[in-house]
């Protein structure tokens, strides 16, 4: 993780913004801090934010809401990765922030060197993946075909077959890179936590299922009778289509 690592915690009250701030400077991080979705949306229009710390309930726009429209808006910044907090616990909360788009999820109260080591966790692996499953894709390719779909690995972008850009969360694009790295491969459950969360991650098995299902909405994928991600009983998840590469000095334009 960068020394520069850009942070942007969003949350209405101020003493919790001052204090995480305070916090994650002194470990070596860069934190600007906002009220509300109207500040984030200032912020992210101003720096180039490596993470959101975003909580949950806030007044006016709260923090679902504007993780589901920032996923849903396109570009760069639909890609950066989330860190939710809530006061609430129950599961409920968790599997909501999930079918938004965050990639980790944190409950108050907690202590500051525990979001710093979530924050840690979640850049790690949204940058990179564990070399521990073989018939890995070309590390290098510029865009994976399948299906009917492109993914452009350079700008993060799912393409259709007629060229309309279908905006990916983190942990959608990081699940999808993972099945096109292993094509008719079956991957269990576990690997998938592991791939995706890393060893860090609570087990919290619904999560697996619930990135699946909403990666299969992307896609298009029957739900009852998929054909791109089936599942394989007692087994796991398989991507059960073909998978080619172009490459970085391809001159093919992306839309």
């Amino acid at each position: 993780m960068s020394q520069q690592d850009h942070i942007l915690i969003v949350d209405d009250d101020r003493d919790i913004r001052g204090l995480l701030a305070d916090y994650l400077e002194k470990q070596g991080l860069r934190c600007t801090t906002a009220a509300d979705g109207r500040e984030m949306k200032a912020a992210l229009e101003q720096h180039r934010i490596d993470l959101i710390v975003l909580d949950i309930m806030m007044p006016g726009e709260d923090g679902l809401t504007l993780c589901r429209n920032l996923r849903a808006a396109g570009g760069p910044p639909a890609n950066t990765p989330i860190l939710m907090l809530t006061a609430r616990g129950d599961d409920m909360d968790r599997i909501l922030g999930l079918e938004m788009g965050a990639d980790d999820y944190l409950t108050k109260p907690f202590v500051p060197r525990e979001l710093f080591a979530r924050i840690r966790a979640v850049l790690r692996r949204t940058r990179s993946l564990p070399p521990n499953l073989d018939t890995a894709a070309p590390s290098n390719a510029r865009e994976l075909h399948f299906a009917q779909w492109r993914l452009d690995t350079v700008n993060r972008h799912l393409i259709d077959a007629d060229g309309t850009v279908v905006a990916l969360s983190g942990a959608e694009y990081r699940m999808l890179t993972i099945f096109l790295s292993h094509p008719q491969r079956v991957l269990s459950r576990d690997q998938l936590m592991e791939l995706t969360q890393g060893r860090e991650a609570e087990l919290f098995d619904r999560s697996i299922d619930l990135q699946i299902s909403r990666l299969r909405q992307r896609l298009g994928d029957n739900a009852r009778e998929p054909t791109i991600i089936k599942t394989i009983r007692n087994e796991g998840y398989v991507l059960a289509v073909e998978v080619s590469t172009v490459a970085p000095d391809s001159t093919r334009n992306s839309p």
